[in-house]
């Protein structure tokens, strides 16, 4: 058989690296062999680099900056090694809470997106979740909700008697409910309290969201999630005691499933010390000794997914935090560097196989999220492929940045790793030099709710 093309190099399959070869036919992984064995017109030899199975961000906003968007932050993403992303939906400033945004949403993917896309919704603030059928219907991945309020239309704190609603209803989906877990009522009051101290420098902002802020709202919507049965999804993760909790509920049979995001891991409270708002996120980031106890947990396979909560702000929404960091957008750019940083993190510095990097941005996000044919190296799944080579040392640089978010922490650090290749359905995607397809490429990845015909 004469394949479209050969994808060589070591293959990070579910149990092994192997060397090895890819036969792909229409998009999709057709068979898997020993070198030499596939034939095709179209080898691509990457020869020792490492081929992955495509890199899955599960947590991205495209639209909380109307700047952004789809066409900048999946061009972002191509760049960064990330095949598939979930978008989240919070955007500004119409958020995904009814069946009419979601299909408009869908319509300006399929026009403008460079890889391939699945979409979030979520509810109103009250009255709200009768959209939920209707809306995993048209093929929303999953619901996001807060338990904490940014903005009362935007990113609303959802009421305890509305989350029940909405746990029972999305139970009758299979769809996983996710939330932003902060405990409001706590952090306002801390908040309003340090404002009036003067305490606007950049650790006021985590010692305003101490840990108890998030464990609080989480053991809650573990028992939220014990009486409706519902599948549970913790978001940004930042504090290890959150991980044992939900460890315990999962003993009471809760389907619950975490992430962490890479700043969590990769940085502490001293780091938004020293670079002040470039550094703000929501949860904060924490002391060292917590920053150890996530590792611990991520490690032992404890946290389900890694992914970036991509936030595109600008420098105008981060500098007006120089002098009240109450003031800063709280988020930062990531679909970009969080393949090439946990690579850097899990596989040169700390010795893990490229197999369990690949089932904590590959496999497990596909799972969790129940999208079809991506996830692993397997025949029959899409042929996405994220291609590292080991031996390259590259510079971040923020201004080079793709997305609309031109600042980092990161910026100026030398990463050891370096994303060669993305490659969608068979597709080059980014070459390592430049992206090589245009918008409308990518397809909307929907979830696995959808009501059949919904898309043809």
């Amino acid at each position: 058989m004469m394949f479209d093309l050969i994808i060589r190099g070591n293959l990070v399959l579910e149990n092994e690296v192997m060397y090895g070869e890819i036969g792909v036919q229409a998009g999709k992984i057709a068979e898997i062999a020993q070198p030499g064995k596939l034939k095709s017109l179209n080898m691509q030899d990457f020869g020792d680099c490492f081929v992955f199975p495509g890199m899955i961000d599960a947590h991205v906003h495209c639209f909380s900056n109307p700047h952004e968007g789809f066409a900048a932050t999946s061009e972002s993403a191509a760049v960064g090694g990330l095949t598939t992303i979930l978008d989240m939906p919070y955007d500004l400033a119409a958020p995904i809470t009814n069946l009419a945004r979601f299909q408009q949403k869908v319509e300006r993917l399929e026009k403008e997106a460079l890889i391939d896309i699945g979409l979030w919704a979520t509810i109103a603030k009250s009255g709200g979740t009768q959209q939920i059928g209707l809306l995993a219907d048209a093929g929303a991945v999953a619901f996001k909700m807060s338990t904490f309020e940014t903005d009362p239309h935007r990113f609303p704190e959802i009421a305890d008697s509305e989350i029940m609603k909405a746990m029972t209803l999305i139970s009758q989906t299979g769809l996983r409910a996710a939330f932003h877990a902060e405990n409001n009522e706590m952090i306002k009051q801390l908040t309003e309290s340090y404002i009036q101290q003067g305490r606007l420098d950049p650790l006021a902002h985590m010692e305003t969201r101490p840990p108890v802020t998030e464990t609080s709202a989480v053991l809650k919507l573990l028992e939220f999630a014990y009486w409706t049965g519902v599948k549970l999804h913790i978001v940004h993760v930042s504090h290890p005691r959150t991980i044992d909790l939900a460890m315990i509920y999962k003993q009471m049979q809760v389907d619950v499933t975490t992430e962490t995001c890479y700043p969590y891991l990769l940085m502490d409270a001293y780091d938004l010390e020293r670079f002040g708002p470039k550094a703000k996120n929501n949860p904060p980031l924490r002391l060292p000794e917590d920053v150890v106890g996530l590792w611990d947990h991520q490690l032992q396979d404890h946290i389900d997914l890694i992914t970036s909560d991509h936030a595109p702000w600008g420098s105008d929404k981060k500098e007006v935090g120089n002098t009240n960091i109450f003031e800063a957008a709280s988020g930062m750019p990531g679909v970009e560097i969080l393949v090439p940083l946990m690579f850097e993190w899990a596989v040169v510095k700390g010795g893990i196989s490229p197999v369990v990097l690949g089932k904590w941005l590959s496999q497990h996000p596909a799972e969790v999220f129940q999208i079809q044919g991506k996830g692993k190296i397997t025949v029959g799944n899409d042929a996405d492929f994220t291609v590292i080579d080991q031996d390259q040392s590259w510079i971040i640089d923020e201004q080079a940045f793709k997305s609309h978010s031109k600042l980092s922490p990161f910026h100026g650090r030398e990463v050891q790793g370096k994303v060669i290749q993305t490659i969608v359905r068979g597709t080059t995607v980014y070459d390592g030099f430049e992206v090589k397809v245009k918008p409308g490429f990518g397809r909307f990845v929907a979830g696995a709710a959808v009501k059949k015909g919904a898309y043809q």
